[in-house]
């Protein structure tokens, strides 16, 4: 049974709603926040099938270009600058540093896995007071292939010296389950507001309402398994 916890960051971890007013601000409507989003995993995906890897922080301005693109607005400098900065001191869901805690203690170890490169993380982990959880913050660009990929999967497993089969994915994103299942690892969904599981993919064996629910059917788990 799975002993290694890998999180997600964004979204999982992080609240990007703290974004919005940036967005109020550029384009007039907080939504449009969730559409850039969408197309930079969008653009990330077809990064990765297409075998043309670019880090996430190009992607993600690259997605900012084509949303503002889409309104008819001319994105100011400064105005990419506030959106692109902002996602280093996004704070976290309110339940997570106490679920976090709880993981920890029961014997869990931790670990990050973001898809954001290793210094936008571990300032985001660092801002929001979570780094220590974690005995590794690791990129998927540090194997250049973007989650959904196999790749940043097996690098964590082999970064903290365990069979694939030893580790939990905890995450936000249906794409981000699937990845991690299809490569061998256990998961967990946490079904934030408005995130749904792909009916086309395997169920994850713990799915909750928030990373409070998901931790303590992770721990329930490991105390049945021991």
């Amino acid at each position: 049974m799975p002993r290694v916890c890998v999180f997600d960051v964004n979204e999982t971890l992080l609240d990007l709603k703290a974004l919005d007013p940036h967005f109020v601000h550029i384009f007039g409507d907080a939504g449009v926040r969730q559409a850039w989003f969408a197309q930079m995993i969008q653009s990330a995906l077809v990064a990765t099938v297409t075998d043309a890897y670019a880090d996430f922080g190009t992607i993600g301005g690259a997605a900012l270009e084509m949303t503002a693109a889409r309104r008819g607005i001319a994105l100011a400098a400064a105005n990419r600058a506030q959106i692109l900065g902002g996602i280093r001191t996004l704070p976290p869901h309110p339940e997570v540093p106490e679920s976090l805690a709880r993981l920890q203690s029961a014997g869990l170890r931790l670990a990050a896995l973001t898809n954001s490169t290793a210094n936008v993380a571990k300032d985001q982990l660092t801002h929001a007071g979570l780094a220590d959880y974690f005995e590794q913050i690791l990129s998927a660009d540090m194997v250049r292939r973007l989650k959904p990929a196999p790749e940043p999967y097996r690098m964590a497993a082999e970064r903290m010296g365990v069979a694939i089969s030893d580790v939990r994915l905890i995450a936000a994103h249906a794409w981000d389950i699937a990845g991690a299942l299809r490569a061998g690892c256990a998961a967990a969904f946490i079904a934030r507001p408005g995130m749904v599981l792909d009916p086309l993919v395997e169920r994850p064996d713990i799915v909750g309402a928030d990373l409070h629910e998901v931790a303590d059917q992770i721990v329930a788990v490991e105390l049945r398994t021991r």
